[in-house]
């Protein structure tokens, strides 16, 4: 499968050498990562582009995502099936349930949204605090699980995390 959409390609980005070897390390090892510096210095630029030197999601990567955004309601005429890496990048705002997921019928979050690909936190410190520390399982442990009074859901969360801020003045 090919996809013809133009994607975001780390040859656009001129200088940054350090960064991008360290996102090529990341991308290389499937390692986590955080980029401290100054508002404009490129780091979510970058960041968006980490997709763009992932290998390509193979057949049961493709099916697995699938499924993830069809439970979540995210799939339609236009996109009925994921064939890319993901790239998710939710806001500083966002609750614990959308990042984690949940609800009354437990649904994927932000987290299993990211399967197979990326989950980006701009302004990390920004995010709250319960957030933050609910990221630490599902990281360590590849899934996140949710029980709720009508059962318990296991959804996958093996993804590289990238987070950024910016320093303390």
């Amino acid at each position: 499968m090919k996809n013809f959409e133009y994607t975001l390609d780390m040859w656009d980005v001129k200088g940054q050498i350090r960064a991008k070897r360290a996102l090529e390390i990341a991308a290389a090892g499937g390692h986590n990562i955080i980029m401290i510096g100054a508002p404009g210095s490129g780091k979510s630029m970058l960041a968006k582009r980490l997709t763009g030197i992932l290998p390509p999601m193979s057949e049961s990567e493709i099916i697995e995502t699938t499924k993830i955004y069809s439970i979540a309601g995210e799939l339609s005429e236009r996109v009925p099936i994921i064939i890319n890496r993901p790239f998710r990048d939710p806001h500083h705002t966002s609750t614990t349930s959308s990042i984690i997921g949940g609800g009354r019928t437990p649904k994927p979050g932000e987290i299993s949204l990211a399967n197979n690909g990326v989950l980006f936190l701009d302004e990390f410190t920004e995010f709250d605090r319960v957030v933050i520390e609910s990221l630490r399982e599902p990281l360590e442990e590849k899934r996140i699980s949710i029980t709720r009074s009508l059962g318990k859901m296991e959804f996958p969360a093996k993804l590289i995390f990238i987070a950024a801020c910016n320093p303390c003045v």
